[in-house]
Formats: structure tokens, sequence, C-alpha cells
């Protein structure tokens, strides 16, 4: 991903905070020489090694995970808060840009066992059943139910490459970086006023 130094976020631990928040991303391979992509969760996890990997499930009808014993390198895309930034919120003339806040994860796929499939299952299902009322446990489910899961297979990614980007208008000077923040509170829009929260994160 192209990244101008000035967008780089460097901050490790924001990094994982990020991935662990926007967790729904975009897995990208190529498959019979065509590039594939799917729309899923994958959770950022440490395995016994102790070494930071991406987990996450596809389905056995899913043609993409075709490409995977030819070719293991896979590309993982996370996208945070994004807005549209206009021109006439600065004092002066220039063009509109986008200011926006994603994460690509670069590394190489390999399919693991029914276990470590419903326990990364249970793991994500924990997870976001964490503030229900009545929160669903996989362990609880009934065999029948269970059976679904034959229909997935889970996956880890051992990360070679993170390339995190946080264009949050850090090329501007104090008076017009305010200037925007305030304008994209007045929007209105849940997506600009996240990277509002943002940018005032990054610039008291």
């Amino acid at each position: 991903m192209y990244t101008p130094n000035q967008y780089k976020n460097e901050d490790q631990e924001a990094i994982r905070t990020f991935l662990r928040e926007n967790s729904f991303g975009i897995l990208i391979n190529q498959t019979h020489g065509k590039l594939c992509a799917t729309h899923i969760p994958i959770e950022l996890e440490v395995n016994a090694d102790g070494k930071e990997i991406l987990q996450g499930h596809l389905s056995k009808l899913n043609p993409q995970a075709e490409g995977f014993a030819e070719n293991d390198q896979v590309l993982a895309v996370f996208s945070g808060p994004h807005a549209y930034i206009s021109s006439s919120w600065y004092d002066h003339e220039n063009v509109p840009t986008w200011n926006y806040i994603a994460v690509h994860v670069y590394g190489r796929i390999k399919i693991v066992d029914e276990e470590s499939t419903i326990e990364s299952l249970t793991k994500l299902v924990d997870k976001y059943e964490a503030n229900s009322e009545c929160p669903v446990r996989v362990e609880n489910l009934s065999a029948k139910t269970m059976r679904e899961a034959r229909g997935i297979f889970g996956f880890e990614i051992e990360i070679d490459e993170i390339q995190p980007t946080k264009k949050l208008s850090q090329n501007r000077d104090d008076h017009n970086y305010k200037n925007i923040i305030s304008e994209l509170e007045k929007t209105e829009n849940p997506q600009a006023i996240a990277v509002a929260k943002e940018m005032s994160k990054c610039r008291k």
C-alpha cells in the first residue's frame, strides 16, 4: 500500500488495537490466475509459539480456497473510519481529499484441522456475544447445529508484513487542522465524526 511517510502509523500497540476493533476484513489471493476476495472476520491472535497470526474461516464451497495450495501468499485488508475532506474548509485554495485509517497485512495462509477450526470459531463467537443478554456459546450448541460447522474450514495466516496508514490531515497547520475537525463534526455523519475523534487524539 502506498503510504507517504507522514501518514505511516508506527505505533505497534495502536495497530494491534485497530486490527482487533476492525476485524471484519477482506481476504485477497490469486486463484487460477484470477484475483479473489472474500469479506470475513479475520482475528489477530497469538499462536502456541507466541507469534502474532491472523485467524479466520471460509466456506468449503468458496472457490477462493482452491488457490491456497498453489500459492499461499495472501493479503488481508482492514478498513477503519473514513471521510471526505472538502478544500472549502481550508483558509487557502487547495484540492479536496479523503481521510482514512487502514491496515494491509501480507502473509502466508495455511488450512488448519477441524479441532483448531472449532477453537477459533469459539473464540470468535465469545468475542461478539460478550455483550448479549443471552449469549450464544459454541459448546452449548446441539450436535445437529454443530454439523453445520463441517461446512467451513479454518485458516491461519503467518504475518510477513504489516502496512498501516493513518491519513488524518497531518500535513495541515493547526488552524486548518482544527477547522477540519469542526467541519467533520458538523456533518453528523458517523464516519466523519469517527475521523474527527481520531484527529483529535493525534493533535491536542
